[in-house]
């Protein structure tokens, strides 16, 4: 009777685990997130600002095509940007309060304009609202010789802070920030 009961346990065990291990994962994603900080070494753990995005790809397409002119863009895939201030910061000439902000650009010719905005976790820019920025700066663009597939962010230090660099095809976009 003991060696029935702890067959039976042993049995029921089974079962609930047979069950946990079929739970359905989703397969990777086409626009992986990534993130960059400054200072971007991982030796430094007093972090200054933080971006999390994700990478959409061009695979044969124009950056004007995914990114229209004159148009408000989440500034990558999926959701849009988080920018994450654990300083104050000085973003394009504009003060700005240490926090989380969600970060737009507007591609334009020779500069894009970037807006950190107060609404969180939004998907894309589709509930974009004007309303809830906080800040709105211009920032120079260039063309590299080099091309991205890949839309990709990155900090490059400066004297007294650093310039966010957005990059994707041959364009690059410089925002600075002072802390």
């Amino acid at each position: 009777m003991k060696k029935l009961a702890t067959l039976s346990l042993i049995m029921l065990a089974l079962i609930c685990t047979s069950n946990l291990s079929a739970q359905k994962f989703s397969g990777l994603d086409k626009s992986p997130m990534d993130m960059t900080s400054f200072p971007s070494s991982y030796k430094v753990a007093d972090k200054a600002v933080r971006v999390t995005y994700s990478r959409p790809q061009l695979k044969g397409r124009s950056v004007s095509e995914l990114a229209p002119a004159g148009e408000v863009w989440r500034t990558g895939a999926n959701e849009a940007v988080e920018i994450t201030f654990y300083k104050d910061a000085n973003v394009g000439g504009t003060d700005v309060k240490a926090g989380t902000y969600s970060l737009f650009t507007i591609p334009g010719k020779g500069e894009w304009t970037v807006i950190l905005n107060s609404n969180l976790n939004q998907w894309g820019a589709y509930s974009y609202d004007k309303k809830a920025d906080v800040v709105r700066v211009k920032a120079a663009t260039s063309n590299d010789s080099e091309s991205l597939d890949a839309f990709s962010m990155a900090f490059k230090e400066v004297e007294g802070g650093a310039q966010l660099v957005m990059g994707w095809g041959t364009v690059r976009v410089n925002l600075p920030i002072m802390f």
